[in-house]
């Protein structure tokens, strides 16, 4: 289980360290593609497999569900991750999420979010004011 919102760079190299505590949870690959709300998702290679197959399965008739599908798994890639927990994000998948120098990793349970720092503050300082709209709507759910 992924939870928690941490900090980190991008070295000289192009490497970001995943937070420690995330570090336990990955084995030596992780798929990393293009999320919602311009962020990324990486996902542990067993969890990747469970979305993949729920995504094959859908109908192709759909146009929405092409176009996600699309999303999700051509914009994938496999990542290894190194001895010391650092992964390599392609440059296309940066360019998505608009990731800089600062990135945020944000773990949401069986998957963890990577944004651009800015892109986060902004997106969290939204979600934190609409906190009592967006808790009415999913007590409509049953959460």
């Amino acid at each position: 289980m992924f939870i928690g919102e941490y900090t980190a760079s991008i070295d000289d190299k192009g490497r970001t360290s995943v937070p420690a505590k995330f570090r336990a949870q990955l084995k030596s690959k992780v798929v990393v593609t293009r999320g919602l709300d311009n962020s990324l998702f990486l996902y542990t290679v067993d969890e990747w497999k469970k979305l993949a197959e729920k995504l094959a399965s859908l109908p192709i008739s759909t146009a929405n569900t092409r176009a996600f599908s699309r999303l999700m798994l051509a914009g994938a890639m496999d990542c290894d991750v190194d001895k010391q927990g650092r992964i390599m994000l392609p440059g296309y998948l940066k360019e998505f999420a608009k990731i800089g120098k600062k990135l945020v990793f944000a773990g949401l349970y069986n998957r963890i979010e990577i944004w651009s720092e800015d892109s986060w503050n902004v997106y969290k300082q939204q979600t934190e004011k609409d906190s009592n709209v967006i808790a009415e709507q999913l007590g409509d759910l049953g959460v």
